[in-house]
């Protein structure tokens, strides 16, 4: 007997697209669960097969063999199906992955349609926590450590997490007894849900703790030396393993993590390794030539200025950067001269300048010869 065509199994053409899928594959599976329609092996029968043509449908590349050679494509001896040649996955286990809203506790559509899980709580882990830290770029430069403060929630010292005031006890819930699950009937349908008494864990406080109310948790300020390694630069993400919110109930404790960010220096550019500064020079000096101090992260270094150097040039200091995070090599500073012109000159000054121009032939051709002979044609 011909096997039914998938698209037409889910009443969808073959443009379909994945969010058109799932939501005719939802449609045909709730209609033809089993739990809908106890004792009717018709229904169970076409349930199994359009969850049988939704994974394959989904899936782009079996989709793609589908299209292409039909269901000889999944048969023994042909091309590779699910879960080996022609074999599927069961068709109850794709129910839960397109109805499950992550699953755990009995929270999602499928618990709560179909009664899956047995709704027990066994502790939730703690939550992550961020703590965004500023440093200079002194700091970045050579690693540091910092001792941050912040509040998060930690085990409470009186109950030690269990949330029991001393001398009382976790007993059975009165509302579950114990399942962590309450059954309730839709019709035709069972609803299963979550404890509301319990929250699912099928116990309850006897007495809760005075100091954190039953919670197991109570806030505090914490305290916490941090190192931070040579050459982090701004959005470098440290993580403190367990330094989180504690968990609930035997759950493990979050994790901390530092966001940092380096502020602005006032002389220094970053990018990268590499660090830019720009340093105002004097005319007399980049026309004769000199040397010059710079300032570096590391302090003082010597700078050769050669003569006749023109204003913007860049000059790099090798190994004046910034450290590589990962293998400790170190970046460039480079150097960018701006030729300052004096603004006022004294009247000695003036008539030596006179004097050079007229020595040098600027005061006949005020504009340089590259720049004339280029825009000659202008004039």
């Amino acid at each position: 007997m011909a096997k039914e065509d998938y698209y037409e199994l889910l009443g969808v053409d073959k443009s379909v697209t994945e969010e058109e899928l799932k939501k005719a594959y939802r449609k045909k599976a709730i209609q033809y669960h089993p739990d809908k329609n106890p004792g009717n092996k018709e229904a169970e029968e076409t349930f199994k097969k359009v969850s049988e043509a939704y994974e394959v449908l989904k899936d782009p590349d079996k989709r793609a063999a589908y299209d292409r050679y039909g269901h000889a494509a999944f048969a023994q001896g042909g091309a590779a199906g699910p879960r080996g040649p022609g074999g599927f996955h069961d068709p109850f286990d794709i129910f839960r992955e397109v109805f499950s809203q992550g699953g755990g506790g009995g929270g999602g559509i499928f618990e709560q349609m179909f009664g899956a899980g047995n709704g027990r709580d066994s502790g939730h882990d703690g939550a992550d926590l961020r703590y965004d830290l500023e440093i200079t770029l002194e700091e970045a430069a050579r690693g540091v450590e910092k001792e941050i403060s912040f509040r998060k929630l930690v085990e409470c010292e009186r109950c030690h997490g269990n949330g029991a005031e001393p001398g009382s006890k976790r007993v059975t819930c009165p509302t579950c007894r114990g399942a962590g699950q309450i059954r309730r009937s839709g019709g035709i349908i069972t609803f299963t849900q979550t404890c509301p008494t319990c929250g699912g864990t099928g116990t309850r406080i006897e007495k809760p703790c005075t100091q954190c109310r039953g919670e197991g948790r109570s806030a505090k300020t914490t305290k916490l030396t941090v190192r931070i390694p040579a050459g982090v630069e701004t959005g470098s993400r440290l993580r403190s393993g367990g330094n989180g919110e504690a968990g609930v109930q035997g759950g493990s404790a979050g994790d901390l993590y530092i966001v940092l960010s380096v502020s602005e220096h006032e002389v220094f550019e970053r990018q990268g390794d590499s660090l830019f500064c720009e340093i105002p020079i004097k005319f007399t000096l980049a026309t004769l030539g000199g040397t010059i101090e710079v300032p570096t992260l590391s302090g003082k270094a010597s700078l050769k200025i050669p003569p006749a150097t023109q204003s913007g040039t860049t000059f790099r200091l090798r190994g004046k950067g910034m450290p590589h995070l990962r293998d400790g090599s170190q970046g460039d500073q480079l150097v960018r001269v701006q030729v300052e012109v004096p603004t006022s000159l004294t009247a000695e000054q003036r008539k030596a300048l006179e004097n050079f121009a007229q020595l040098s032939g600027d005061a006949d051709q005020p504009v340089g010869r590259s720049f004339f002979e280029k825009a000659k044609k202008f004039f």
